[in-house]
């Protein structure tokens, strides 16, 4: 049996909240959980409650903003001229921008 987990105002996390996404939805979830630097159910859990993210830069969050930057560096050469930027596409590049302008606005 694990240990009760508690969150950080003591209360004990015993409910399970379960919920089916597209693959896509999925992808762009754990991408904004790895830009966030939180754990995906801490994510989950703010998000629902409308709480602010607020990242707090370290190298765990460096490095996922350096392997997204690289993947979305990867799509925009991978799109031709013309095409339309897909909106999961626009809106990684959103969450990038907002969360390096946080960081820097943070120093």
């Amino acid at each position: 049996m694990s240990a009760k987990n508690r969150d950080n105002q003591g209360r004990w996390r015993n409910k399970t909240v379960a919920f089916r996404v597209s693959p896509e939805e999925d992808e762009l979830i754990e991408t904004l959980v790895r830009l966030s630097g939180l754990t995906k159910q801490e994510y989950i859990v703010r998000r629902l409650q409308e709480k602010e993210i607020v990242v707090v830069g370290n190298p765990r969050v460096y490095k996922a903003l350096k392997m997204e930057l690289t993947k979305v560096l990867e799509e925009l050469q991978r799109i031709k001229g013309g095409e339309e930027v897909p909106k999961d596409l626009l809106d990684v590049i959103k969450q990038i921008t907002v969360t390096m302008k946080g960081m820097k606005d943070g120093q």
